[in-house]
C-alpha cells in the first residue's frame, strides 16, 4: 500500500522534476517507509512506500527490471501473488524480491494488458515500457485503490490523490457543473471519470489505459459484473454453501498476503464481527478496534454494546476509543485535508480518528465495507423493490439527496445543468446482463456508487495514517457470486441473509439479530452549538460568497433550521453544503493555482 505519481511528456520536453518532488511529498502520509523516484526520457515516477509485503529494500519502488526493460509504481496488494509467482517461475522468470510488486512486472511482460485479469486484489499501478516508450495504467475491478490524472496535449500527470496533482501545479480550479450535480444528488458520489474539478479526472474502476509517447490514448474496460441467474438452478442451501466457501477463501487471501500483523476494525455490526469470527482461529492474539462518540439529540453514538460482546467471545486484544465531540470538531480540518474529493458521510471523520489510533498498533486491518452493497443490507433496497414507476423513479425517490428542482434552487445560474444525474442513473440501470430491477440497482451500487463513497473514504482516511485497510467483502469472486444470487435471497430477514446464515453459530446471535447499525457521528447530523456556528462561518465567509456557487436564500433557509432539512437517507443538507465549501477552501483555494473563470 503506497502513494504513486508520475508525469509523461508528449512534447519532447523533460518531465518537471520539481513538480514531481512536490507531488511525491504530498503523498508522504500514504507511504511513510520509503521515498523513491525514477526518470527515463519523457517519463518520471515518484513513490511513497508503506512496507507490508517483503519489508526489505529489494521491494522498494519505483521498481526497475533492467532485464525486461520495465519500470513500475504500484499502490495496493495482489492477494494471489504467490500463486502467480510460482506460475511465472515455471515459465522461466527469475525474481530479485519476494513481494507482489515484482510479480506485476513479470505478469505484464508475460501476458501484457491481460495481466490485470489474473490479479486478485486492490491495485492502481503504472508501468513504463522502455521497449516502445509507452505507459500503462490500471485500476482494480471495484476501484478500491484510487488513480487521478490531468491530461493535455503536452503532458499527462497522475497520482493517488487529487491533492498531489494540485501540489504539482498547473491545474485549473474551475468546478465541473456535471460533477456538482452528481455530488449533491448521489451522497457526494461523482462517477468516474469526473471529479469536482474539470481539469482532474480519475481512471474508472476495472479499466486500463495505454499512453503512447506520441500522445495516443487507448482506454479499455477489462471486467464487467454479470447480474443474471446461472443456467443451473441452485437451492437456498447451495447459495449459502457457496457464499461460505468463497467468503472463507477471500478472508484467507486477505489475511495471508502480509508480512506484518493484521487486525480488524470492529464496529459491532454483522460484517466486521463475521470477519473477526472467521479470523479468530487463525491469528494469535487478534487485534480489534472500535470507536464511539457522544450522543446528540438522543441518538446513540457508539456500538460498544455489540463490539464488546464480539471481542469477549473471541478473546481478542481489543482497543476501544470513546471520543468527545470536541475532538471531532478539532480534527475536521485535518480530515477534510485528507479527502481526495469532498465526502460528507458522517463516518469519514470517524474513520480518520480511528485510523490515527489503529496505526499506532498495526499496519494492516480488515474492514467490513461493501457487505451492505453486495448483499443488500440497506433499508432503501426493499423500499425500492416495493415502489412503483419507472426504474429511475423507483430508485430516485428513495435515494436521491435532492430532486433536480431543489438543486436548481440551491446553485446559481452559472452551475445550472440539465438533470444529468437522472440521465446517468437511467443509463446505468439499462445496462444488459441484469435479470431484475434490484439486480440493476445492486450492480450499479457495487460497481459505481460504492466506489466513490464507502470505498474511497476507507482508503483516504486510513492511508492518511499509513494504515492499509483491506475489504474482503469486495473480493471480486464474492461480488460475482452475490450478483448472480436472486435478490429475494439477499433481502430475506431484513437483508444480508447469506451473511447472517454464515455467521449463525459462529458469532453471538445478539449481533446477528440486532437492527442494522451505522457508523454514527450525530454531531454532524444534528448541527448545534459550536458545530452550527462553524458551518455558519464557512457558508457566510467571503470565500464562499465570492465563489458564487450557492444561492444565498437557500443557504439562509438551511441555517435557520438545519435539523429540518435532511436527505432521504437522513443526511444533513447543511453539513453537505458546508463540507464542500470547506473542502474547497482547504484543498483548492490554498493551492495557489489559477481560479475559475
Amino acid at each position: 500500500m503506497c502513494g504513486i505519481c508520475g508525469e509523461l511528456r508528449f512534447d519532447r520536453a523533460a518531465p518537471d522534476g520539481e513538480a514531481l518532488r512536490r507531488m511525491t511529498a504530498r503523498l508522504s502520509r500514504r507511504g511513510p517507509d520509503h521515498e523513491g523516484a525514477y526518470q527515463d526520457g519523457p517519463l518520471a515516477f515518484g513513490h511513497r512506500r508503506l512496507a507490508i509485503i517483503d519489508l526489505s529494500a529489494h521491494a522498494d519502488q519505483p521498481m526497475l527490471d533492467e532485464a525486461l526493460n520495465l519500470a513500475l509504481v504500484f499502490n495496493g496488494t495482489i492477494y494471489n501473488y504467490r500463486e502467480l509467482r510460482d506460475e511465472l517461475l515455471e515459465m522461466g522468470y527469475t525474481f530479485f524480491s519476494e513481494g507482489d510488486s515484482e510479480v506485476i512486472l513479470k505478469a505484464y511482460h508475460a501476458w501484457g494488458a491481460n495481466c490485470v485479469k489474473r490479479f486478485y486484489g486492490m491495485f492502481a499501478f503504472a508501468i513504463w515500457d522502455r521497449r516502445d516508450q509507452s505507459l500503462f495504467l490500471a485500476r482494480d475491478r471495484l476501484g478500491i485503490k484510487p488513480l487521478y490524472y490531468t491530461l493535455d496535449s503536452a503532458r499527462l500527470r497522475f497520482a493517488s490523490t487529487l491533492q498531489a496533482l494540485l501540489a504539482g501545479g498547473g491545474v485549473m480550479q474551475r468546478l465541473d457543473p456535471v460533477a456538482l450535480h452528481h455530488h449533491f444528488t448521489l451522497h457526494s458520489v461523482v462517477p468516474a471519470p469526473h471529479t469536482i474539478l474539470q481539469a482532474v479526472k480519475k481512471l474508472p474502476q476495472a479499466h486500463t489505459v495505454h499512453f503512447a509517447v506520441s500522445g495516443e490514448v487507448t482506454l479499455h474496460r477489462y471486467w464487467q459484473l454479470d447480474a443474471t441467474r446461472p443456467a443451473q438452478v441452485l437451492t437456498e442451501q447451495d447459495w449459502l454453501a457457496a457464499t461460505r466457501a468463497v467468503l472463507l477463501r477471500a478472508v484467507e487471501r486477505h489475511r495471508l498476503a502480509s508480512d506484518v500483523p493484521v487486525g480488524v476494525l470492529l464496529s459491532g455490526g454483522l460484517d466486521s464481527s463475521l470477519l473477526v469470527g472467521l479470523l479468530a482461529d487463525h491469528v494469535e492474539e487478534l487485534n480489534t478496534f472500535s470507536i464511539g462518540f457522544e450522543a446528540v439529540a438522543g441518538e446513540q453514538a457508539d456500538e460498544f454494546e455489540y463490539s464488546d460482546q464480539v471481542a469477549k467471545h473471541f478473546n481478542t486484544r481489543h482497543h476501544k476509543f470513546a471520543l468527545p465531540n470536541g475532538e471531532v470538531l478539532r480534527c475536521l480540518p485535518e480530515a477534510i485535508a485528507q479527502m481526495s474529493e469532498p465526502m460528507p458521510s458522517y463516518d469519514v471523520t470517524a474513520f480518520y480518528l480511528l485510523g490515527e489510533r489503529v496505526a499506532k498498533e498495526v499496519k494492516v486491518v480488515l474492514a467490513g465495507q461493501g457487505a451492505d452493497e453486495v448483499f443488500g443490507g440497506y433499508f432503501w433496497y426493499p423500499r425500492m423493490e416495493a415502489a412503483s414507476g419507472t426504474p429511475l423513479e423507483r430508485f430516485s425517490q428513495h435515494y436521491f439527496d435532492r430532486d433536480h428542482a431543489e438543486y436548481l434552487q440551491m446553485v446559481t445560474d452559472e452551475y445550472a445543468v440539465p438533470d444529468v444525474t437522472a440521465a446517468w442513473v437511467t443509463t446505468q440501470l439499462q445496462q444488459p446482463e441484469a435479470d431484475e430491477f434490484l439486480d440493476q440497482v445492486l450492480r450499479m451500487d457495487v460497481t459505481s456508487l460504492m466506489v466513490d463513497d464507502p470505498v474511497k473514504r476507507v482508503d483516504n482516511m486510513t492511508m492518511a495514517w499509513g494504515l492499509e485497510a483491506r475489504v474482503p467483502f469486495l473480493d471480486h469472486e464474492l461480488v460475482e457470486l452475490a450478483a448472480k444470487m436472486p435478490p429475494a435471497l439477499k433481502l430475506k430477514e431484513g437483508g444480508k441473509f447469506p451473511l447472517k446464515a454464515v455467521a449463525r453459530g459462529l458469532i453471538p446471535d445478539a449481533v446477528i439479530d440486532r437492527p442494522k447499525g451505522y457508523f454514527p457521528v450525530p454531531a454532524l447530523k444534528y448541527l448545534r452549538g459550536e458545530f452550527l456556528e462553524k458551518m455558519r462561518a464557512i457558508l457566510n465567509s467571503e470565500a464562499c460568497i465570492r465563489r458564487g456557487l450557492y444561492r444565498r436564500d437557500y443557504v439562509a433557509k438551511l441555517l435557520a433550521d438545519p435539523e429540518l432539512y435532511l436527505t432521504r437517507i437522513q443526511g444533513s443538507k447543511l453539513w453537505h453544503l458546508a463540507l464542500l465549501e470547506w473542502w474547497l477552501q482547504i484543498n483548492v483555494d490554498a493551492s495557489g493555482e489559477t481560479t475559475q473563470a
